[in-house]
């Protein structure tokens, strides 16, 4: 059951990567996307909130700065708008 609650969690990770134009907005989006659904993901698991934040924060960062809009697009970020 552990396997499937982590492929679900890469799934909203690659999902929900990124939004915004420029590599910076991406990276800072996704990775606060990430460290969300990591810290949520570790919770729904028994395990360390800040460890599952910590390692989605980073996978999220890493996703969002790798895409461009073209790839993934949820729009302008909160603080662009």
């Amino acid at each position: 059951m552990h396997k499937a609650r982590w492929a679900a969690l890469a799934v909203v990770l690659v999902t929900l990567g990124a939004c915004g134009d420029t590599r910076t907005d991406r990276a800072l989006s996704g990775a606060g996307i990430g460290a969300a659904a990591g810290a949520l993901g570790a919770a729904a698991v028994d395990g360390s909130i800040g460890a599952g934040a910590v390692i989605g924060g980073l996978a999220g960062g890493a996703v969002g700065a790798a895409t461009d809009s073209r790839d993934i697009d949820l729009g302008r970020p909160v603080w662009d708008r």
